[in-house]
């Protein structure tokens, strides 16, 4: 493959195309807008970026750069079309695909007068399902031809930051390729080729969700960041140093750890000082809508285990696991004995396996925390994982315990499993007898 065009002359095609013309590739620019051909054919870029002018200025002085607004024109003279145009929101907030939906029928059109294999590579953000629902349709109606056979579609999401994006091109953390056909994957991993990151083959609709992902949770840590700093003026702290620190710890804070969907957290720490803070931020009259609304999510969590286990139409209930994580006796504000409390005081006939948490070992903060919160806990605990398999119709899985993995191997035909950990790796293998929380 030699030839390359991109559909969309903003911030994202314009560094795609100076990015790959650097690498050695022939580009051509494709944009509505005759101005910003007219600067690519100059060399000058339509955006404002570190970097971006030196290299479109070379990749034309060299021949290896171009622009037009004829869409056919640069469909029959390259291999590959990356779709690069603008996803605005509507007024209500969702997601206008126009631009998307106009430049595959015009590539779609293109490729009707084609003999050969063309690959189109979506990098326009767009929701999950868009790719399968609504692009590739209109490719295949508008070139009669067929995905996957006549021609390619993949999904290849950017993650370029503006003002370090030719840093950010050639130093990405993965290479992300949502596709289903082999030899469009095979096109795009050549185009990368000069990457060292690693290059994930996912589904369509993951590659979608990941750049969504991606910028929530930048947006929610900027937030985040900025209800620390306006608490930590109001107590005369340097946020900044606070901060500094914080992001030091990579093996917690800034890490892989926390972020497994799942169910609630809990434990003597988490919920005690979110609460602490809180109650901070109030005495100081500071408003923290993003902190508070963490602990009502968190109860969201219990309620849907809840509703998970009710859904069933079944009342005995085998918990497996206690404590608010594997690996611990620990049962102070475990998200489980609100689970086991709501399913108790509902009229579920439940019973509980946690080799951790041993009644007779129990002390201290723990022992108080049972006496108070679930006193009659000694009658509802089982001697074995059997007991529970012996007397249950849903089995609830609490913790990721090695014991736990080959439960479902372990159940009864007309037994339920309900994981709240993932304990069972490939689930979508297990048909209607398996129930993930979030997933």
């Amino acid at each position: 493959m030699t030839t390359v065009s991109v559909f969309g002359l903003g911030y994202v095609g314009s560094v795609l195309i100076a990015c790959l013309a650097d690498s050695g590739y022939d580009m051509i620019g494709v944009d509505i807008s005759q101005t910003k051909v007219d600067m690519i054919n100059e060399g000058y870029p339509p955006v404002v970026e570190k970097g971006l002018g030196e290299l479109l200025k070379n990749g034309v002085l060299a021949g290896k750069v171009r622009a037009t607004t004829n869409a056919r024109e640069a469909v029959l003279a390259s291999d590959a079309s990356f779709v690069c145009v603008g996803t605005p929101s509507n007024a209500n907030g969702s997601l206008n695909t126009n631009h998307v939906a106009q430049v595959c029928e015009d590539i779609g059109t293109a490729m009707s007068e084609k003999d050969g294999y063309h690959i189109v590579v979506m990098r326009s953000t767009m929701l999950p399902g868009t790719t399968e629902e609504m692009a590739i349709p209109i490719l295949e109606q508008t070139s009669g031809k067929k995905a996957g056979e006549t021609f390619g579609v993949c999904f290849n999401p950017e993650f370029l930051r503006e003002g370090s994006s030719i840093e950010d091109f050639y130093n990405p953390p993965y290479t992300i390729i949502g596709a289903e056909d082999e030899k469009a994957i095979s096109m795009v991993q050549e185009i990368y080729s000069m990457l060292s990151a690693p290059v994930l083959i996912v589904p369509f609709k993951v590659a979608e969700m990941v750049k969504y992902v991606n910028n929530t949770f930048h947006a929610l840590k900027v937030t985040f960041a900025n209800e620390i700093g306006v608490l930590c003026k109001q107590m005369k702290i340097d946020s900044h140093q606070v901060m500094d620190i914080f992001t030091m710890d990579t093996k917690l804070n800034l890490s892989p750890y926390y972020l497994k969907p799942g169910y609630a957290f809990g434990g003597s720490c988490l919920p005690k000082d979110l609460r602490a803070l809180l109650y901070q931020a109030r005495r100081l009259d500071v408003q923290t809508p993003v902190l508070e609304s963490i602990l009502p999510s968190n109860d969201r969590q219990v309620e849907l285990a809840y509703e998970m286990i009710k859904n069933t139409g079944k009342k005995r209930v085998g918990i497996l696991g206690f404590s608010f994580k594997e690996g611990t006796d620990d049962l102070r504000e475990s998200p489980l004995v609100e689970l086991i409390e709501k399913l108790i005081g509902k009229g579920f006939d439940v019973r509980i396996y946690d080799r951790n948490v041993i009644l007779a070992n129990l002390q201290g903060s723990n022992q108080a925390y049972i006496e108070k919160e679930v006193p009659h806990v000694a009658s509802l605990m089982a001697d074995s994982i059997e007991e529970i398999l012996d007397t249950s119709e849903i089995i609830v899985v609490g913790t990721k315990s090695k014991a736990f993995q080959d439960i479902f191997d372990r159940m009864k035909d007309d037994q339920v499993l309900i994981d709240l950990v993932r304990i069972v790796p490939s689930p979508e293998m297990l048909n209607g007898r398996y129930q993930g929380i979030s997933w």
